[in-house]
């Protein structure tokens, strides 16, 4: 069964590369996903790792917990689910209409 590892604290010159050379190191790596900002393309300083077994992913979580990479100290543990994320606006809570998010005020008649 495959187990999603999330590394936090990951120094912005790693790369998918050095992730899987360094997880290696414990058992089969499956996939990596390194994260980038949207606007700089940089890597945001944290990745999944999937490893092959459950054993595999707590072998590389004592291994590396704390493990020094390029000067920074890793976070190392399992991956949570993500929360299911709701509608982006505000409920009519017995209102005629929904209440507008940002942008420009409405304007009243006659003006």
């Amino acid at each position: 069964m495959v187990a999603r590892l999330f590394v936090g604290n990951l120094p912005y010159s790693a790369t998918e590369q050095t992730l899987r050379e360094l997880f290696g190191e414990v058992g089969t790596v499956r996939e990596v996903v390194l994260p980038t900002d949207r606007e700089t393309g940089r890597p945001r300083g944290f990745a999944f790792v999937e490893m092959a077994t459950e054993a595999e992913a707590t072998a590389a979580i004592h291994r590396f917990e704390g493990h020094v990479l390029d000067g920074r100290r890793l976070r190392v543990n399992r991956a949570e689910e993500r929360a299911e994320r709701g509608p982006r606006f505000l409920p009519y809570r017995g209102r005629e209409r929904p209440v507008r998010m940002g942008g420009r005020p409405e304007r009243k008649p006659g003006r």
